[in-house]
């Protein structure tokens, strides 16, 4: 069963209010740091980018670069883990991406058998 209201109803808004945050300086800290984890995740990208051997390896290294991130954040001392742990994770998917361009030629040498 439906039931309706009649008439209006009436909405009132109070005065928006307004306040400040302020850090602790464990939170300053912890800015600081993701701001540079930042940078550090944006100059590696850029240099590995730029001499990756094909233009369609680009979005692993982009979503490699933001798994090792993600994974350092989480260490004690996230900038010195970084580094490596994006190059291991650039290798490893260079690896996939051999792995699965092989796969695909053996699949096109299939197809072209089967017609």
């Amino acid at each position: 069963m439906k039931t309706r209201t009649k008439g209006r109803i009436r909405t009132q808004f109070a005065p928006e209010t307004r306040f400040q945050v302020k850090l602790s300086p464990e939170g300053a800290l912890r800015r600081e740091r993701s701001a540079q984890l930042e940078d550090l995740k944006v100059r590696l990208l850029r240099r590995h980018v730029l001499h990756a051997p094909n233009i369609e390896l680009i979005p692993a290294i982009r979503r490699a670069a933001n798994d090792a991130a993600s994974l350092a954040w989480f260490t004690p001392c996230p900038l010195l883990v970084f580094p490596t742990l994006f190059d291991e994770k650039v290798e490893s998917a260079k690896h996939a991406a051999v792995v699965q361009e092989r796969i695909w030629l053996q699949s096109q040498e299939l197809l072209a058998k089967a017609a």
